[in-house]
């Protein structure tokens, strides 16, 4: 049984969750660790930025730590961003 979706969040960002159960949370909206963390609105059709945060847990909640009790990473670039969803792809 596939287990993968997509899902939009709030015109902020999206998540993706895999075959393996593992989640990865993009988020680049107002209060995010990005280059939007400050804007004024959320209601526009587009948000465009430079940069993002990006959460991951596994199919039970658990959050990954990546680090420190770091439960999310921040300010990442678009090849950043790529790199740790290929990474959550593969867990096991």
């Amino acid at each position: 049984m596939t287990k993968s979706k997509f899902l939009s969040t709030e015109n902020r960002g999206f998540q993706l969750t895999f075959n393996n159960g593992w989640t990865i949370s993009v988020q680049f909206g107002r209060g995010n660790y990005c280059s939007n963390q400050k804007i004024e609105t959320k209601d526009e059709p587009m948000l465009e930025s430079v940069s993002a945060e990006v959460a991951i847990w596994d199919a039970d909640h658990n959050d990954f730590d990546f680090g420190g009790g770091q439960f999310c990473l921040g300010w990442l670039t678009t090849d950043e961003v790529a790199t740790w969803i290929e990474k959550v792809k593969n867990f096991k």
